[in-house]
């Protein structure tokens, strides 16, 4: 394939510093992000104002290093990616103003990419990559520690573009409370294990599917029952389920007051926290997982009968959890339709995917100049 526009990527929403080079959309020739779990590790999440701050001392290297992986000079870039939002405020101004002034200075177009869209995209590189391709209409699930959103994406009326371009998108149903990956964050924080909860959750339910095979769990998550629009998520009840369950069960005290000793003893790796874990701990993990998982699942695939999609696709962090993979491969194999996932690389925020999205926005016009500013609640459309 000749490369004939390519796009450095920047993205700064939340805690990822992230570089990219994409060429048309589809092929990556970097990927580079810097990560700042450690730093806000110690408090249970992001904290805004370190976030900014982190950007401010990654971004030059993160944009260099991905311009060495390319093999690439900065001159050399065609036009420069920046997510415009949503996110934090403080940390999105980073990337735009890091974005503009190279895209002055190179004299190169600077192209404002939401940052959902771009969780779409890391589905289409993934995709490409594999030589798949998403039909449409398609249902995304966007599923992440900031956002639990469905979109119906459509392809624009009179376009035979094999590369994903002229998209439309249109909300059908979002969370009303915590994001899935949020509720993760706050269930690992009430049984002290370590932030970002998502990834050991994960893995310390697959240990309790198979350590308590045949149990019965010490407790069950019935669904959500959603007034209103039908589609809607709600991860804050179950949150505060588990909460009163630990409350009413001190067993788990101990084991807590353990692990969390561990933690500030800084052993918050996996294989340093699945020992102090008993049977009861994994099992209610397990049964934690299996609720978020069935709720993700069953609502995305109504979607999909409702919507006649022909495709699901499954994007953001939370698409790297191995039950929810799982879920919907086995979900897809009798409707006739196809699942489409990220690589793991690609679920969590990287600038690939903005710079992937930046493409077919460039196509269309949707240029910016320098008095481009975040906006923290940009809406997909």
């Amino acid at each position: 394939m000749s490369m004939h526009m390519r796009i450095l990527g920047i993205e700064s929403s939340c805690d990822e510093t992230a570089a990219a080079v994409v060429a048309d959309g589809l092929e990556v020739l970097s990927n580079v992000v810097a990560s700042q779990i450690e730093i806000h590790k110690k408090y249970g999440g992001v904290v805004p104002e370190l976030a900014s701050r982190e950007h401010l001392r990654q971004i030059v290297p993160v944009v260099r290093e991905a311009l060495e992986q390319a093999n690439m000079q900065l001159a050399e870039v065609d036009a420069i990616a920046v997510t415009q939002g949503p996110g934090l405020v403080g940390a999105l101004l980073v990337g735009i103003t890091y974005g503009k002034t190279l895209a002055s200075a190179l004299k190169k177009p600077l192209i404002p990419v939401n940052h959902l869209e771009g969780h779409v995209h890391a589905v289409f590189l993934e995709a490409h990559r594999a030589g798949r391709k998403v039909k449409f209409p398609a249902v995304c699930l966007i599923v992440s520690g900031g956002h639990t959103v469905l979109y119906e994406v459509s392809e624009a009326q009179n376009h035979e573009s094999v590369d994903y371009q002229a998209l439309s998108y249109h909300k059908i149903g979002q969370t009303r409370d915590d994001a899935a990956g949020e509720a993760y964050d706050k269930v690992a924080k009430l049984l002290a294990l370590g932030y970002p909860g998502g990834p050991i959750l994960d893995r310390l339910a697959n240990v309790g599917n198979g350590a308590n095979e045949g149990a019965a769990p010490p407790v069950k998550f019935g669904p959500t029952k959603m007034r209103g629009n039908a589609l809607d998520f709600s991860f804050s009840g179950l949150k505060t389920a588990v909460l009163y369950h630990l409350r009413e069960h001190p067993e788990y005290s101990e084991d807590i007051r353990n692990r969390q000793a561990a933690l500030d003893a800084g052993e918050n790796t996996f294989e340093k926290l699945l020992p102090l874990c008993n049977k009861q701990t994994l099992a209610l993990i397990h049964e934690f997982q299996r609720s978020v998982v069935r709720t993700l699942v069953e609502q995305t695939m109504t979607a999909a009968e409702n919507t006649s999609a022909e495709s699901i696709l499954v994007s953001g962090g939370v698409a790297a959890n191995s039950e929810l993979r799982a879920a919907f491969e086995k979900r897809v194999t009798s409707s006739g339709m196809e699942v489409f996932f990220p690589s793991r690389a690609l679920s969590t925020d990287n600038a690939a995917m903005i710079a992937a999205g930046a493409y077919s926005r460039f196509r269309a016009g949707s240029l910016a100049d320098t008095s481009l500013n975040p906006d923290p609640a940009l809406i997909l459309k």
